[in-house]
């Protein structure tokens, strides 16, 4: 096994990501987490030639905290940029009154409706997890579901939704964007094939926008 796709050595990942996002024009997107994604985001509002008014905006992955909590991913998304430029539907993976297992089964049956994703976020964690996938959890060999619950641990904090390897298969594009030399170790285990959560993922076209202090 080896790396998968296209790899962009980048100077500036989220610029990058910002002109991939414009040049491709999606209809629909799936947001990720972490600081290199709020650096992406950020530059939405002002670098990316988007019409956000017709673009559906998901979550690939989600910790169980409300929207307003400093660790949700959506709330960080609303925050640099979503609430701004208000695209014409964001769907929410949590919503009030639900546990977590019936936010997994409605998100599921959202995304089995709406089809194939355009594009899909995704980011490298130090252990090679993307999304909510975790080396050794459960959710890595799930094979019928899009969206389930994994567990938080000591490494990964609060219980998450995630979408899972099926999910992402059914995407148009996954862009990985992987930025500093924290994420070089991880990068060089994905270059090399070891079998990590991010070295599984499988789309019809996936792009890894990779700075020179993450690529090495």
């Amino acid at each position: 096994m080896s790396l998968r796709g296209e790899m962009r050595i980048v100077p500036h990942v989220p610029s990058a990501f910002a002109q991939l996002v414009t040049e491709d024009a999606p209809r629909s997107i799936a947001l990720s987490g972490g600081d290199t994604a709020r650096a992406c985001y950020q530059l939405f509002a002002t670098a990316a030639n988007v019409d956000w008014s017709g673009v559906d905006v998901f979550f690939g992955d989600e910790r169980w905290v409300p929207i307003h909590d400093p660790d949700s991913n959506e709330g960080m998304a609303r925050l640099a940029f979503l609430d701004e430029l208000d695209p014409s539907r964001v769907h929410s993976l949590r919503h009030a009154g639900d546990t977590i297992d019936e936010a997994a089964a409605n998100y599921d049956a959202l995304l089995r409706n709406f089809g194939p994703i355009d594009l899909i976020h995704l980011g490298l964690g130090p252990d090679g997890h993307t999304a909510s996938l975790f080396p050794g959890s459960a959710a890595l060999d799930v094979a019928n579901a899009l969206v389930v619950p994994n567990p938080g641990d000591a490494t990964h904090p609060h219980d998450r939704l995630t979408f899972t390897f099926p999910a992402l298969a059914r995407s148009r594009t996954v862009v990985f964007t992987v930025a500093g030399d924290g994420k070089r170790e991880a990068f060089a285990r994905v270059r090399a094939g070891d079998d990590l959560p991010a070295t599984r993922v499988e789309a019809d076209r996936i792009v890894w926008l990779v700075d020179p202090a993450a690529a090495g």
